[in-house]
């Protein structure tokens, strides 16, 4: 839940999707879901040349499973805020058993 929550705070921002078949798409997170599958606007290949029939598209869906990596700018990134919450994740569990 951690990566969802995190990506949800991304909505709206420029990011790149390189996808397992190599294909690097960059756009706007326009949403994205519990399986990570992302809706992209506003998209761009980054090697045209490479994929000239990719070029009118502009809108896309992505299926989580196909995403190799996602890189964002580090501005958007809150490092503390993100580790705080890694740490929390990842506590030991304190129950109250009487």
């Amino acid at each position: 839940m951690l990566f969802f929550s995190f990506f949800k705070t991304l909505v709206g921002k420029e990011i790149a999707v390189e996808l397992k078949n190599d294909v690097v798409l960059t756009g706007t997170l326009h949403s994205v879901d519990q399986y990570l599958n992302i809706k992209l606007t506003d998209v761009q290949v980054v090697d045209k040349q490479r994929y000239p029939q990719l070029l009118a598209l502009k809108n896309c869906f992505i299926r989580g499973s196909v995403v190799r990596y996602i890189q964002i700018p580090t501005a958007d990134v809150d490092t503390e805020l993100l580790q705080d919450a890694a740490r929390k994740e990842n506590a030991p569990q304190t129950s109250a058993k009487s």
